[in-house]
């Protein structure tokens, strides 16, 4: 799943995710059931969720994870399922949420993520994109990642 963030003062890439109307990057996560990170991507804001599946899922396969099933919300459904069952034999179930018809609920399974969002939002450095790098950004959410495990230890 995917979290935009706005910018701050920098002269970092940024991009304008159209659907939120927010200019900065997104960070794409891929996290276990306890929601601790397994693998992360930043990219700008204007890269649509199913572009950016597929590196995510390369991240994914040369970390050698064991991962064999991917719960997503609706960005990434469509032929980006079947493409990446082929690719690299991740099965990705698509949650979709219910919102109009049930009024606000949580959704099973994806509150998970929406959850590790807001742990990393606790972290200064990361409420806001301060980085200038896409690699230095996908490191600070590394260290709040390991900074939440220690905490839990």
């Amino acid at each position: 799943m995917e979290n935009t963030v706005r910018c701050g003062n920098n002269a970092s890439l940024n991009g304008i995710d159209g659907n939120k109307k927010v200019k900065g990057i997104k960070r794409h996560v891929i996290v276990d059931k306890n929601g601790f990170l397994i693998a992360v991507m930043v990219t700008i804001a204007n890269v649509h969720d199913s572009k950016a599946a597929y590196l995510l899922m390369r991240v994914l396969k040369e970390m050698c994870s064991s991962v064999k099933n991917i719960l997503a919300d609706g960005g990434y459904r469509g032929e980006l399922v079947d493409n990446i069952r082929k690719k690299f034999g991740y099965v990705i179930q698509v949650v979709i949420s219910a919102y109009k018809e049930q009024g606000f609920r949580p959704i099973q399974k994806r509150w998970i993520v929406e959850r590790t969002f807001s742990w990393m939002d606790y972290n200064r450095r990361l409420c806001r994109n301060y980085e200038l790098t896409f690699d230095s950004a996908e490191e600070m959410v590394k260290l709040a990642t390991i900074r939440l495990l220690l905490r839990n230890i």
